[in-house]
């Protein structure tokens, strides 16, 4: 923050004799690691005066933004989440005490996994003092097109998010003040879907192979779509990977881990700890907060686009048999659990019974979307197989289509 504002000095954009800071300095809290010092992180910079003066001239409000894509590919979806959620009740303290105004930005991709989902319940979802008359929100990828491309639905939307910041500024506890049991509980949920989520991810042998031949990240990585490449350096390293290829390719082959994987573990074990009492608790968490209520919710979404069928197609161009039934099934329990403990604790009988309009329109969308997935297994394979001397090039026209029909059937898929 201090090196962007001595720059800011050097360009004649900030002025230290007469404390005057014609832009913002806006720090990004994004890994897990980053999310959980980002209080500590403020509070040292706010103790400066000399910043403080800076501030003032900004009307003494600092703002903050958290990312949501990195902390998902680091700790899963529970624990990003959770993160998210334990460092703005950080930031609220902090600024508090300093007597300084928070704006937090919000950087949410369009899909689940990267902090996408219903704007208004998000909003009011954020801890009580998040929203104080002020929020900001991205809004990228295809959300843009969905949103914003129709005038009228684009004035829809703006005025969705004006009346959710306005409800969490004047009703917060109304929405979300959730008790210590509560907060207790979901550090403990949180412990246990980032050991499942890492112990898949990152400490299982294979498990980048297994990534790489089964989705269509390799295909993706040549579509001249985004600013930037699949990867920050020339490996196959998941730590590697940026935040949409990594999601994006779960979606193409309707896993959609990013969105829910370590969560069936963690109730699992919540239960096991806690017993018929744990499971009452985490019911109410479900009914009264509303934090968790959205956490579910977007969860049940990302489920409810899942097929494990098609995943299994997609999981038979692994060439190495062991490492794909050993990860795959693993994949395909957690999956199942993670469906059950949903069910269990939102009192459903199926996926998606309490959005009955999504569930439909879903529904109405996998015939012309599951013919589509399975076309681009078999295009998968023979471009895969390699070129042979009359290629066709019509096979990997064919495939990106594929990539693109199954982005707009699934919509908020990166």
């Amino acid at each position: 923050m201090l090196e962007v504002a001595l720059l800011l000095k050097e360009a004649g954009l900030l002025r230290p004799r007469e404390g005057e800071l014609d832009v913002n300095i806006v720090p990004l809290f994004e890994t897990i690691a980053d999310l959980a010092a980002s209080g500590t992180a403020m509070d040292r910079l706010l103790s400066l005066p000399a910043y403080r003066r800076l501030l003032e001239s900004r009307n003494l409000c600092q703002e903050v933004m958290v990312g949501y894509s990195d902390s998902n590919k680091d700790g899963g979806f529970l624990t990003s989440g959770w993160s998210l959620y334990r460092a703005e009740i950080a930031l609220i303290d902090v600024f508090r005490k300093h007597g300084v105004t928070l704006r937090l930005f919000h950087g949410r991709g369009g899909t689940v996994g990267r902090g996408g989902g219903p704007s208004y319940q998000a909003i009011l979802a954020q801890p009580a003092g998040a929203v104080q008359g002020r929020i900001r929100i991205t809004e990228q990828g295809e959300v843009i097109a969905s949103k914003y491309a129709n005038p009228e639905l684009g004035r829809r939307n703006l005025e969705t998010l004006a009346a959710a910041t306005l409800e969490a500024t004047l009703l917060p506890h109304e929405h979300d003040d959730p008790s210590e049991e509560c907060l207790a509980a979901m550090a403990e949920l949180s412990d246990h879907a980032f050991r499942a989520y890492r112990g898949l991810v990152y400490e299982t042998p294979g498990f980048e192979q297994y990534f790489w031949e089964s989705t269509v990240i390799s295909e993706i990585a040549q579509l001249n779509i985004g600013s930037r490449p699949a990867s920050r350096s020339q490996t196959r390293a998941i730590e590697s990977l940026r935040a949409i290829p990594w999601v994006f390719s779960w979606s193409q082959c309707r896993v959609m881990l990013p969105g829910w994987y370590g969560f069936g573990s963690a109730v699992e074990a919540f239960r096991s700890a806690h017993g018929e009492a744990g499971l009452r608790l985490l019911r109410q968490m479900h009914r009264e907060w509303g934090f968790f209520r959205a956490l579910l919710s977007n969860m049940d979404m990302v489920l409810g686009k899942s097929d494990m069928a098609i995943a299994a197609r997609y999981a038979q161009l692994v060439k190495d048999e062991a490492l794909r039934q050993a990860i795959f099934e693993r994949i395909r329990t957690e999956w199942h659990a993670s469906v059950k403990a949903l069910l269990t604790l939102t009192g459903q009988k199926e996926l998606l019974d309490g959005n009955p309009l999504l569930k439909r329109s879903i529904r109405n969308r996998f015939p012309y979307l599951d013919p589509i997935n399975h076309l681009q297994v078999e295009l998968l394979k023979r471009y895969r197989a390699g070129p042979p001397q009359d290629s066709d090039e019509r096979v990997p026209r064919g495939l990106h289509l594929t990539i693109n029909g199954i982005a707009a059937g699934l919509r908020n898929s990166g």
